[in-house]
């Protein structure tokens, strides 16, 4: 079992969403799997659903198992930084509201953002 200190790869906000929109979204798919997988490393939960299921499961449900991902992952994200003694909000209702007002998009953004403050 990997440790809540898991290293992950550090990744360019700007250049992965300009990837997704040149690949009309294709490449954000690729990315949204990086979020999920980064995500379940630096929070110690490396057993969760992994990316390719979430985004399966997205897909299946037509987008509503998105909205408990979106949540999920900034809660997760939240207890990352509180293990590392970082100050925390309550991200996962952030992201969520984000992406019931379709800003989906928005939040990957801010995830990956996070993400790569906890990667440093």
């Amino acid at each position: 079992m990997e440790t809540p200190t898991a290293t992950i790869q550090k990744r360019n906000t700007a250049l992965y969403f300009i990837l997704s929109i040149i690949t009309c979204g294709i490449f954000g798919l690729y990315w949204f799997c990086t979020v999920n997988d980064d995500t379940n490393k630096v929070s110690g939960h490396p057993e969760a659903t992994g990316g390719v299921a979430a985004l399966l499961l997205t897909i299946l449900t037509c987008g509503i198992y998105g909205l408990f991902w979106t949540y999920n992952m900034g809660t997760r994200i939240d207890e990352a930084k509180v293990k590392r003694g970082l100050p925390s909000g309550n991200l996962g209702m952030l992201y969520l509201i984000l992406s019931l007002v379709g800003f989906g998009w928005v939040a990957q953004i801010l995830m990956q953002s996070e993400l790569n403050k906890l990667a440093e």
